[in-house]
């Protein structure tokens, strides 16, 4: 007996086909997806292009894709893993990507020239029909030194009306009247020949993404090139998000950091602009001018309050100190009548002093008091709430924006972009987007309310990646588990909940949203 290495244990290959899966909790993300209309809206909204699908369909190659994400593949070529996995691959030969009756799949299949034998899109598929998403005259225009997005293909407009799909389906399931949405950049980092260079000079790509953080849900993601600075356009992203909120939305907030701190979007959210939602209340970050600077000097020192920290029922001071600033840009007081805004200062004492030669490459600003320096922050608001609270509340988007980003670029496959063309990037960033609202809404509906805040690597190690059997049975499919995991209560309770959700389908469900 040879022997394989330093303990007493040895790895044979299974010499018989044995149905078994490493990834036994991943289709309960197939029947989400079949649940919450998302298989349909991707066939709806893109089986009219023309794209070069080799003989399988629109959602058989995007819910790949999307399987691929939550299963931990960040490369194209990792769909041969998946393909090797014989329980898997048994599931959706015998159920498909859609639920539909498998008479209907097999019409489908007919289209192929030859007999069928693949679960997943080979890599060469996707790669042709990533491509088919590229806008090439727009993209010849993209350059250095200038900020520029190029417009959207007809195939990735279509593909950017299927996210709302899934919103509208999560506002049925968990109605919410308010929605604060949240707005920060992301940069990710590539080694693309096509890709332009960021603020920190690196070849990137820097999406700009709004949350809906009631849902914990993107309700959109723009996909952009380095060079485009995070404060490039915030407007017109924040007014196209806020037209995609589902029905059911009345009051909408917005938090952003000094990216929005722009005169036009400002006035729009306060002065009650947009048609559906009126006045948005929100906090957005303030430019540290030299005109800030001397308002700040201006406050006396006992109008400083410290900024504590609540833990365990008691407040814990953070080092940190806020004031109300008598701050009156020109833009801010150009009417009268028109909205107030309070601009807030956050002041924090520098402990210690920079080396000689540093003072101006601190990476934030600075303030000095007489013998003292601090760093200092500015807020500005059309909110009531106290100034303590509002900090707090601004703060939030700070963390959660930070776990967002980490999700979509190093737990899903966001950072591994597969492209040399800005089109192929923009909807393998979108499908990816895709994925992420599937986790989410697997989470808030069907997981119980403790899994909510694990990320994916834990919903992987205790959901996703458990061994099991997949086999047939009077012409039923089975995937038996091992009943001492405990993976396996949970997944029967997850898969009755996705049946509840089936059976309690409204009107609204079955019918299609506008093309």
């Amino acid at each position: 007996m040879l022997k394989q290495g330093v303990l007493p244990f040895r790895y044979e290959a299974e010499p018989n086909g044995s149905g078994m899966t490493a990834l036994a909790g991943l289709p309960a993300y197939l029947e989400l997806a079949i649940v919450s209309g998302l298989t349909d809206s991707i066939q709806r909204h893109l089986g009219k292009c023309d794209l070069k699908k080799q003989g399988w369909t629109d959602t058989q190659i995007i819910v790949s894709l999307v399987l691929l994400n939550i299963a931990g593949g960040d490369s194209v070529d990792d769909l041969r893993i998946l393909e090797q996995d014989e329980g898997l691959t048994k599931i959706l030969r015998r159920i498909g990507f859609t639920g539909h009756p498998r008479k209907e799949r097999r019409d489908q299949e007919r289209r192929w020239r030859k007999e069928k034998k693949r679960a997943f899109p080979s890599p060469p598929v996707i790669f042709r029909y990533l491509e088919a998403f590229v806008n090439t005259a727009e993209e010849r225009k993209r350059a250095m030194g200038q900020a520029f997005i190029p417009a959207p293909s007809e195939p990735l407009k279509a593909l950017r009306k299927v996210n709302p799909d899934l919103l509208r389906f999560a506002q049925r399931k968990s109605p919410q009247t308010g929605a604060t949405l949240e707005m920060d950049a992301s940069i990710v980092e590539t080694t693309k020949q096509d890709a332009l260079f960021s603020y920190k000079g690196s070849q990137s790509f820097q999406p700009l993404s709004v949350r809906w953080a009631e849902m914990a849900l993107i309700a959109s993601s723009e996909f952009r090139d380095g060079n485009v600075p995070a404060a490039y356009q915030n407007l017109r992203v924040l007014e196209e998000s806020l037209a995609l909120l589902p029905p059911g939305v009345k009051k909408v907030y917005f938090k952003s950091d000094t990216a929005a701190y722009q005169i036009e979007l400002l006035r729009y959210c306060a002065e009650g602009r947009n048609e559906r939602f009126g006045v948005i209340e929100f906090a957005v970050g303030a430019d540290v001018t030299d005109e800030f600077k001397k308002a700040v000097k201006e406050v006396e020192e006992k109008e400083w309050h410290k900024l504590e920290r609540e833990v365990d029922g008691e407040g814990k001071d953070t080092g940190q100190e806020w004031a109300e600033v008598c701050f009156v840009p020109t833009w801010a007081g150009l009417s009268k009548k028109g909205p107030s805004y309070r601009f807030l200062a956050i002041r924090e004492l520098l402990q210690q002093k920079e080396l000689p030669g540093m003072e101006a490459q601190l990476p934030f600003p600075t303030l000095n008091w007489g013998e003292k320096k601090y760093k200092l922050f500015g807020l500005v608001t059309n909110r009531d709430l106290p100034g303590d609270q509002l900090i707090w509340w601004s703060r939030q988007r700070c963390g959660k924006g930070e776990e967002m980003h980490a999700i979509m670029k190093h737990d899903l496959a966001g950072g591994h972009l597969p492209s040399a063309h800005f089109g192929a990037n923009a909807a393998w960033w979108e499908i990816m987007v895709l994925a992420f609202n599937l986790n989410s809404l697997l989470k808030r509906l069907a997981l119980p309310e403790s899994w909510e805040p694990k990320r994916l690597k834990a919903i992987r190690f205790g959901l996703i990646n458990v061994a099991g059997r997949v086999m047939l049975h009077s012409r039923q499919l089975i995937v038996r588990l091992s009943s001492s995991h405990p993976a396996y209560q949970l997944l029967l309770e997850v898969r009755r909940r996705l049946q509840a959700l089936e059976l309690a389908s409204d009107d609204a469900l079955l019918t299609p949203s506008p093309p």
